[in-house]
């Protein structure tokens, strides 16, 4: 899609999927591209964060220990109690990780000179949505057993058993293959998204602004980078809110693998 310049036959290339691909850092053949050193970043702030909170923790914390133990203490209180119960306190430590981990990583979308979701492209969030899969998963076995497990999962009590022919299936392809796949591309065709609508606002704005040129052309590109400015902020929210949304999806999963019945 373009909108071509009467005067010169030049149009304004819209962005799309090229925008989300990069060379290599260090050459263009190079692996290392702009998503792994955000990854690469994204894991030392974490890192860092929490390290930080847990060297010298005092009765009154300072600016460090309080970060640290803020996302602590919402995503025990707010996910892991909520969604799993007093048994949810020991998977914390992993949803906490999980949780700051993906924030960081979409919140790379609207910090200058990085301006890139990591979690935008799929292989970052199917990995973590495989690490969350092989969790809950072994958690179930190891709780109910193997047998268990599946039979719990493809047979809950309490329907009629012509019902079974249908469900037990159904629940195993679910378990197995939908959860997973939906954790990952929740979170990377909402990134996705709002990556591209916050270019478009940017670009655009910035074509009718230089490059269009006249009266029409500034103020409708004035418009559309102000937009740009508000966007970034919810953008910023949804990128807060999907970190959370994928973690008490994992806490909610884990919960239904110590359940006995489920």
């Amino acid at each position: 899609m373009s909108f071509p310049l009467a005067a010169d036959g030049e149009g304004f290339n819209s962005p799309g999927p090229r925008d989300f691909e990069f060379p290599g850092i260090f050459g263009h053949d190079s692996f290392f591209t702009k998503p792994m050193l955000i990854v690469l970043l994204g894991s030392l702030l974490v890192a860092v964060l929490f390290y930080l909170a847990a060297r010298r923790a005092q009765t009154v914390p300072g600016k460090g220990q309080f970060a640290g133990e803020s996302v602590y203490g919402f995503v025990r209180n707010s996910i892991a109690l909520d969604a799993i119960g007093h048994e949810g306190l020991k998977y914390v430590p992993y949803l906490a990780t999980l949780f700051s981990f993906i924030a960081v990583l979409n919140l790379s979308g609207i910090i200058p000179f990085l301006q890139f979701p990591a979690t935008s492209r799929i292989a970052i969030p199917l990995f973590l949505a495989i690490i969350s899969w092989a969790i809950y998963n072994a958690i179930g076995i190891r709780r109910q057993g193997l047998v268990g497990y599946f039979k719990n999962m493809m047979f809950p009590p309490g329907i009629p058993w012509p019902v079974y022919i249908l469900l037990a299936p159904i629940e195993l392809f679910s378990t197995f293959f939908v959860r997973p796949i939906t954790l990952a591309l929740r979170l990377t065709f909402n990134m996705f998204a709002g990556h591209l609508v916050l270019l478009l606002f940017v670009l655009g704005g910035e074509y009718l602004v230089f490059d269009k040129g006249g009266i029409v052309g500034v103020l409708a590109g004035s418009v559309s980078l102000f937009g740009s400015i508000v966007l970034t902020f919810f953008e910023g929210f949804v990128q807060l809110l999907q970190a959370y949304v994928f973690t008490l999806l994992t806490a909610l999963y884990i919960g239904g693998a110590l359940a006995d019945e489920h």
